[in-house]
Parts: C-alpha cells; sequence; structure tokens
C-alpha cells in the first residue's frame, strides 16, 4: 500500500480585524472619551474653542469616524505589507502625536487644550492596542 501526501499549502492566512470587533472597540473609546469630557465639564473646564462650546457629542462621534479610519487602514496594512502590526502601531502613534497639533494651537485655555490632548492619547490607547492584536508580524 502506498501513502499519497498532498503537498504542503504556500498559502498564508491574512490575519485582519475584524469589523465587529473594531466597531465594540470604536464604542468603548467613544463612550470613554466622551465620560472624560463630561468630568472635565462638570469640573468647569471650558470647553469651548473660541468662545463656542464643542458639543458633547462631538467626541464620541470624532473617535468613532477616526476609529473606522483606523480599522480600514488595518485591514488595508495586513493585505499590503510585510509586517503589519509594527507598521500600524508606528503609522497611528505618529497620527495621534499629529492629532494634537489643532488641539494645542487652539484658541482655548490651557485646561481646555489639555482635556483635548488627553482625549486623543486615551482614545488611541483604546483602539490602537485592540486593532494591533489582530494583526500578524
Amino acid at each position: 500500500m502506498t501513502a499519497v501526501t498532498a503537498p504542503a499549502s504556500t498559502e498564508t492566512t491574512v490575519q485582519r480585524p475584524s469589523w465587529k470587533s473594531g466597531l465594540l472597540t470604536a464604542v468603548i473609546a467613544a463612550v470613554v472619551t466622551t465620560v472624560v469630557a463630561v468630568i472635565a465639564i462638570a469640573a468647569d473646564v471650558p470647553m469651548e474653542i473660541q468662545d463656542e462650546e464643542i458639543p458633547v457629542v462631538g467626541y464620541a462621534q470624532m473617535v468613532l469616524l477616526w476609529s473606522v479610519v483606523g480599522i480600514v487602514l488595518a485591514r488595508q496594512l495586513a493585505k499590503r505589507v510585510g509586517h503589519p502590526r509594527h507598521t500600524f502601531v508606528v503609522a497611528t502613534v505618529a497620527l495621534t502625536v499629529l492629532s494634537f497639533v489643532p488641539s494645542v494651537l487652539a484658541d482655548a485655555t490651557v485646561a481646555t487644550r489639555a482635556v483635548l490632548v488627553l482625549t486623543h492619547v486615551i482614545a488611541a490607547a483604546v483602539v490602537i492596542p485592540r486593532l494591533a492584536a489582530d494583526l500578524s508580524d
């Protein structure tokens, strides 16, 4: 009796963040950043830019929007680059730092600017590790 073995597959499986996991993470980040903004408002931090109040819902909206961009970025990097986790983390940390610029330059109090930067850091701290964990390296 002769044994027949199939050749080993040379295909590699691309590991990408799922939409479900990514969106759940985005919702969590949106809630946490909104809570931080509400706490700041309760602590009398004027969450205003150029004397115009930042709507509380705006924090969640921006986190959700940019988290979806992050999910798309992670999924595309998983398909197109050799080390998607590393590339994703480097790119998103750099983009997070760049996102501080408008907040730091805003016509607002120092406390307001600090809270705005803090919300960026919190959103990134929630979203980036979760999406990166789903990428292979």
